[in-house]
């Protein structure tokens, strides 16, 4: 195989050689006394706290160089920051002999390099909190070149790298040239970690359950498919992991959750990836009302937790995830945005319904797939702020109670926020005959060519069989509250490592 270098990439691989030539190891021991980064620096540095920082040691990634001869003014990037090294020939070489500052200062470094140095801090003329450095030592040569990152005088971007098809192949290039990018990253983990501390806090139990199943359910979704030699049997990644946790409720836990991995091979956009995540938990003796309160304290403990306020902006939206959030049945819902009310149609009436305004169908959908396409494309994107859309009809929703109250509905709400679902919870079945019904049911779709309808699992009908408390469950969508709660516009801004297509690598053979 040849590589095809750029010409920039073939000049760093010359400073390579010469680096070996002069005995100076590029890629050195890992180990590297790190004692100070950055950002501390430059909060904590004063005037009656400089013998503090008399003695410091620092590494980052070189972001600029400005050669003065003698003299080099170089910037570096740690996980928290950018900080500048003052860098004098005859401090890093007292002596005469002045190879390394030849060899390394002078002609070795480049952009992208990773240094460490040792110094003690001082406020330069020009009021820059800066390292006087005393060694530099090269910890890593970088052989491929950044993408040119237009900064202003105090190291802030102005002209990002905004291609998309770059950021999300080459998110290790992203994190570095784009400062924002990292701390998207930074606040998706403390959300998960606020959502852990709070349900911890209630008492429930973080568990896990497999990401191979040989039968895909507890949700509509078209599934990907493997094959397990040893076996032999087909496998399914997993759709969700509803059915295992309810599994656990039965045997006895009263509150499980879990940070589920799901798998479903549909369309991907702004919204949609074939990988993500999603938190689901299931509480014993509780309902959807129970579920709807809980929620909202959660959702308004996110916002403060990453914002200090429950007004958040997302996009040019101002969203207030102040609890109590509104509550409205799906069936008002398509009323309020067509004036018309389907509450009590069959399925041919939904059918021509959905033809009079201009909806898509086709013969494989049956009354739930109906009333969610009416809900999808003429209600769903109109509820901006946080909004409870309940009480579902039965035919949506194979998993959930029938309504104690309503004939034909379910115990169920959709959380809606800026026109996407972000949570989904039911007051859940437990009755073992009236679910095997309602799987049988979905086979009947399936036999119509639904391709997302849910198999039968007869190890969960088995389960009910012993008997599953009254119990609430949720799923709650954590790629898309993500992007909720960082203002990014798409799922692949939120995921560090986006599905792509393969990329056609340079490397050919010769």
């Amino acid at each position: 195989m040849s590589q095809h270098l750029s010409e920039q990439e073939i000049i760093r691989r010359e400073k390579l050689g010469k680096l070996k030539e002069a005995g100076i190891d590029a890629y050195p021991a890992p180990l590297y006394p790190v004692s100070h980064f950055s950002a501390d620096i430059k909060k904590e540095f004063s005037e009656e706290t400089k013998d503090n920082f008399a003695s410091v040691c620092v590494a980052g990634r070189i972001m600029s160089i400005n050669d003065k001869g003698k003299v080099f003014f170089i910037k570096i990037q740690d996980s928290k920051g950018i900080i500048q090294l003052y860098v004098k020939r005859d401090d890093i070489c007292p002596g005469e002999d002045k190879s390394f500052w030849d060899n390394v200062v002078k002609h070795g470094l480049d952009l992208g390099d990773i240094i460490g140095s040792t110094g003690f801090v001082f406020i330069t003329k020009t009021g820059e909190t800066s390292i006087h450095a005393q060694t530099i030592t090269l910890l890593t040569k970088s052989l491929k070149p950044l993408p040119v990152v237009k900064r202003d005088e105090h190291g802030h971007v102005f002209d990002a790298v905004t291609d998309p098809e770059f950021r999300y192949r080459q998110r290790y290039a992203d994190l570095i040239i784009n400062p924002d990018v990292k701390e998207t990253f930074v606040k998706r983990t403390k959300l998960i970690n606020t959502i852990r501390d709070f349900l911890n806090g209630q008492g429930a139990i973080e568990v896990d359950t497999p990401v191979l199943q040989s039968i895909p359910g507890g949700a509509a979704a078209r599934p990907f498919m493997t094959h397990h030699n040893t076996l032999d049997m087909p496998f399914y990644l997993r759709i969700a992991n509803e059915l295992y946790l309810k599994r656990l409720i039965v045997g006895g836990f009263d509150w499980v959750y879990e940070f589920s991995r799901n798998f479903r091979n549909e369309g991907m956009d702004r919204t949609h990836n074939p990988e993500f995540t999603v938190l689901e938990w299931y509480t014993a003796y509780k309902d959807y009302f129970w579920m709807m309160e809980v929620t909202e304290q959660l959702i308004e403990k996110i916002a403060l937790a990453l914002h200090g306020t429950t007004e958040v902006k997302v996009g040019e939206t101002i969203i207030n995830f102040k609890a109590p959030f509104k509550r409205l049945s799906i069936y008002d819902a398509i009323k309020e945005n067509t004036g018309i009310d389907i509450s009590e149609m069959n399925e041919d009436e939904l059918r021509t319904t959905c033809k009079q305004l201009h909806i898509e169908v086709d013969a494989s959908m049956g009354k739930g797939k109906l009333v969610d396409a009416l809900f999808g494309e003429k209600a769903e994107y109109k509820y901006v702020q946080p909004t409870f859309i309940i009480d579902y009809p039965v035919e949506m929703s194979p998993l959930t109670k029938k309504h104690r109250s309503k004939p034909g509905l379910v115990e169920r709400f959709e959380l809606m926020i800026n026109g996407k679902e972000i949570a989904n919870a039911y007051s859940e079945l437990n009755d073992p005959i009236d679910q095997r019904e309602r799987f049988e049911e979905q086979v009947r779709l399936m036999e119509r060519g639904d391709d997302e309808a849910m198999f039968i699992d007869y190890d969960f009908l088995r389960a009910l069989e012993y008997g599953m408390p009254p119990t609430s469950g949720i799923g709650i969508g954590i790629d898309r509250l993500c992007m909720l709660m960082t203002n990014q516009p798409s799922i692949q801004d939120v995921l560090l490592f986006p599905q792509m297509r393969p990329e056609r690598m340079e490397e050919q053979e010769d």
